[in-house]
């Protein structure tokens, strides 16, 4: 499938979260039903023998204020608060490519990637392969423009 800005602009553009300039800006951290990361364990995403997407596990949790992250076991939980500035999603889990584009969309959890050690999350699959195109340039880009794209 070939990508054109239009094409790749649609696909990110149902989620993107819109800011009217009355509207409250968006919290740090992207939250579905209660949970960051849809309730997936952002420590499993580093797993050295099987790394991916694994859903968290309610009865172990952890409220930093804003999210509720949820935590396969409590070895990840205990790895995630030792180092959370490695395991925490880079944008607050928002869509990686969206904000390097000037903008915020909702993320799949099975649509990421782990690069120089920070995890990366992206609106859907299609997307993360734009992302992969350029991972360097698009990271130079969204850290530009993080936190400013929360409104």
């Amino acid at each position: 499938m070939k990508f054109t800005r239009r094409s790749t602009l649609a696909l990110i553009g149902a989620a993107a979260v819109a800011r009217p300039s009355f509207a409250q800006a968006q919290p740090n951290v992207f939250i579905f039903d209660g949970f960051a990361i849809r309730g997936f364990d952002p420590v499993a995403y580093f797993d050295q023998t099987n790394p991916g997407p694994v859903m968290g596990n309610s009865d172990i949790s952890y409220n930093d204020g804003v999210a509720t992250w949820l935590f396969a076991s409590q070895i990840t939980k205990e790895a995630f608060l030792r180092d959370q500035e490695r395991f925490r999603p880079r944008y607050g889990g928002y869509c990686a490519y969206a904000v390097s584009k000037g903008g915020i969309a909702t993320t799949d959890p099975n649509a990421w990637t782990v690069y120089q050690n920070r995890l990366y999350l992206n609106y859907s699959m299609p997307v993360l392969h734009l992302w992969r195109r350029d991972i360097p340039g698009n990271t130079a880009r969204a850290d530009k423009n993080w936190p400013g794209v929360l409104g």
